[in-house]
């Protein structure tokens, strides 16, 4: 079905992760504006206008000249060729060719269809899912990627210790229970509202900020535990503890060491509702060890003074206290023990399962944690059955792609390597979110075959060998919904698409074609005919309610659905502390596990069987004397949209912003507003320089998102002129136990940069494009 935009100037309504919007066309340009019962609304949304006629979009397809003449194989040329312009009959001949001869020569296992990216708000257009239904119909399955970068190490531990991530993170303590009840708010790595003004599917109301505010008014202490005071919002007023990065779990060992000591621990509590507490506590109290885990022994570890340490637990003790661990502080070496920890610690003083207080791991990290969840489900698309049962953990990709066949352990498990031919990318963009860019670009070398779906000319397009131009958002219609926001967005189609971008839908239908599964794919219906068949499960599920359901037509007319929404009642958390016996947690032992047997059986020296102070292999030294936070950006989404008007306004000299402390500055010789370079043993990059106070000495502060812009794409270690940390991080996962993203955190140099100031290339289209 032909869908044409809407007439010009009428607004209508649209979603994106970062907020419920509407927009319009006029006179050529796109406005937009935010919903106006959102109370906190995030600037991100002004990154459209621009967006959407950028050069830097994709206009036509594209094959890489290299893959065109010489065909399928390893190539070390990839993000270094031209491309050549082909129109959609041929290049989706040429790639069911190639998908064609993948299938029948090895089978789904030689296909990596991760596609692990944030893409559309909207259920339909989503592009995992368009492509893992495509991968499922077409080939029968594909080799799978699990959890994520932003909580890889999380979404492992969490099961084993505390049970169901989905109960703690979603279904626990909310942002009306902090502005109620809470009096302590243990904040460790704060809670950001740059991540919290984002949530998958959309939000229609900001409320973090002035939940922080109700609750300071009312007296709550706000104590932030990190090296950057930004980390929390100056509604909370907070105290700064501004400790070492990555010392989490020593201060939370201290903080526990003390209260046990004096006695003011919740026994009951954790004879109750724990199993493991006695073997713990030997470690504890350096019954074990020889070294007990007091304040004085966390304090040069952490950076604050013991008589801190010990002041701050005692003020913890009996207060309503809500301990807090983001998703930053596992994105690091051994980063499961701040997850483990922070749920001790929340445990030693009895909180855990009260009105705003407990343990509330992650928290401030994505706008759906800290909501009431809807009572009725939302529109998703089927993806169909993987019968090919083989994963790798997400921020193995470039492990894999380098050694197939090789083993590793996960989960307790020792696991191979596939060897992968082809990997499939649709809506991500793997040189933002992968570490250590300079390895990943030769694993990419490796492939057959790396096909891409992008709106704009990322690095990932630019590695690729099959180019395909999707359309933006505001290209297409769609129904935005998020688990944890009550307004359900008819996001109707505002602008035309892009040159020849074409839907993802309608590219995996045009390959269905031609590999004979097309009825399988698309059961016969457009996207519109998808679009009325997914809401009616969510009209289904209202009318079971008794609630109003209007028909289709009506809800797309109207723009918007406001749904029902479940009790905030504390979740199986208030169940299980007020009866373990009746509730128990889905853990081996029903319990909060203080002590995993299954871990400890497990044997992994990287995560033992309780929480413990595990040093990190990669530390400050000669040569790279600086900690390095990689943190994500506020003016975007990751990197989407990174050529947006509100993005580029954060930058400086048209490059990324590194914060530095003026004493490390001076002690270099380094200004405010210089262009510096960032450089370690994996590569090097330019950003300009901000001087501020609210840092801690000793550590430099670049945002990811950054489009990777090498210097000379030629070079294997090219400079990134454009200021993209990841060409700096550790490609290493967390432990033997998750293999998570560690790029939170790793350690530089920063000198002054004294040459000719490269050209910024990033968001211009490749040789061959036309504009």
């Amino acid at each position: 079905m032909s869908v044409t935009a809407a007439p010009a100037g009428e607004f209508l309504p649209h979603s994106s992760h970062w907020g419920v919007f509407s927009a319009a066309m006029r006179d050529g340009a796109l406005l937009v504006r935010p919903h106006p019962g959102d109370p906190d609304p995030n600037g991100i949304i002004d990154n459209f206008p621009a967006a959407l006629r950028h050069p830097a979009r994709v206009a036509q397809p594209m094959v890489r000249r290299g893959w065109l003449e010489g065909g399928p194989g390893p190539d070390r040329r990839r993000g270094r060729d031209e491309f050549v312009p082909m129109p959609w009959d041929a290049v989706l001949d040429l790639l069911g060719k190639e998908l064609g001869r993948i299938r029948e020569r090895h089978g789904p296992g030689a296909v990596f269809g991760g596609s692990y990216g944030w893409s559309s708000a909207g259920r339909f257009h989503h592009a995992q899912s368009q492509i893992h239904r495509f991968l499922n119909t077409a080939f029968g399955g594909y080799v799978a990627s699990v959890n994520t970068y932003s909580s890889g190490a999380a979404s492992v531990i969490v099961p084993h210790v505390l049970g169901s991530y989905e109960a703690l993170t979603k279904h626990n303590v909310t942002w009306d229970q902090v502005a109620r009840h809470s009096e302590v708010v243990l904040a460790f790595g704060g809670m950001a509202l740059k991540n919290s003004m984002v949530a998958g599917g959309g939000i229609s109301e900001h409320v973090e900020r002035g939940a922080m505010r109700a609750a300071r008014e009312r007296g709550c202490d706000f104590v932030l535990v990190g090296p950057l005071r930004g980390d929390l919002p100056e509604e909370a007023g907070a105290e700064w503890l501004a400790t070492i990065p990555g010392t989490d779990t020593a201060l939370m060992l201290a903080l526990a060491h003390t209260l046990v000591a004096a006695g003011l621990h919740d026994r009951a509590f954790l004879d109750r509702h724990t199993v493991g507490w006695p073997v713990f506590e030997r470690y504890l109290l350096g019954e074990s060890d020889g070294q007990p885990k007091d304040a004085a022994w966390a304090a040069p570890i952490t950076g604050l003074p013991a008589e801190t340490i010990r002041a701050l637990a005692r003020r913890l003790h009996g207060r309503r206290v809500l301990v807090t661990v983001a998703h930053a502080l596992q994105r690091a070496e051994h980063g499961e023990q701040p997850v483990w920890m922070g749920a001790v610690l929340a445990a030693v003083l009895g909180q855990i399962g009260l009105p705003g207080g407990g343990y509330g791991y992650a928290l401030g990290a994505i706008g759906y944690y800290g909501r009431r969840a809807n009572a009725v489900p939302g529109p998703t698309l089927p993806q169909g059955r993987n019968g090919h049962r083989d994963f790798i953990p997400v921020a193995r990709i470039a492990d894999m792609l380098l050694n197939p066949g090789a083993t590793y352990r996960y989960n307790g498990q020792t696991r191979t390597y596939p060897d992968i031919r082809l990997v499939y990318w649709a809506g991500g963009n793997p040189f933002h979110h992968h570490q250590d860019l300079n390895r990943l670009r030769e694993a990419f070398a490796c492939l057959d075959t790396l096909v891409v779906h992008e709106l704009a000319w990322t690095a990932t397009a630019r590695h690729a060998d099959i180019v395909l131009p999707a359309t933006m958002t505001l290209e297409r219609e769609d129904i935005g919904y998020s688990s944890h926001d009550p307004l359900m967005v008819a996001m109707h189609r505002v602008a035309d698409p892009y040159g020849e971008a074409r839907d993802d839908y309608d590219i995996f239908a045009g390959l269905s074609h031609r590999l004979g599964t097309e009825q399988a794919f698309t059961e016969g219906r457009s996207s519109r005919d998808w679009l009325r068949h997914l809401y009616a499960r969510t009209q289904g599920a209202l009318r079971d309610l008794g609630q109003p359901a209007p028909e289709f037509e009506a809800f797309w007319a109207a723009g918007s659905l406001r749904l029902p929404q479940a009790p905030d009642d504390g979740g199986p958390w208030r169940a299980f502390r007020e009866d373990p016996e009746a509730n128990p947690l889905p853990t081996p032992s029903g319990r909060i596990e203080v002590f995993s047997e299954t871990i400890a059986g497990f044997a992994e020296a990287s995560c033992p069987g309780h929480p413990a102070w595990l040093p990190p292999e990669e530390a400050p030294g000669p040569g790279a004397p600086l900690r390095l936070v990689a943190n994500q950006p506020a003016t975007r989404l990751h990197s989407q949209l990174d050529f947006g008007d509100h993005s580029a306004a954060a930058k400086r000299r048209g490059r990324e912003v590194v914060s530095m402390h003026p004493a490390d500055a001076a002690a270099r010789g380094i200004a405010d507003g210089d262009i510096v370079r960032l450089f370690n043993e994996r590569g090097a990059c330019l950003a300009a320089v901000r001087l501020t106070e609210d840092i801690r000495p000793g550590v430099v502060q670049l945002p990811t998102g950054a489009w990777y812009d090498p210097e000379d794409p030629q070079e294997d270690r090219p400079l990134c002129v454009h200021g993209n940390p990841n060409v700096l991080t550790r490609d290493a996962g967390t432990s033997a136990l998750a293999q998570g993203c560690t790029g939170q955190l790793t350690v530089v140099e920063v000198e002054r940069f004294t040459g000719n100031l490269p050209p910024i290339r990033a968001h211009e289209p490749p040789r061959g494009e036309r504009p």
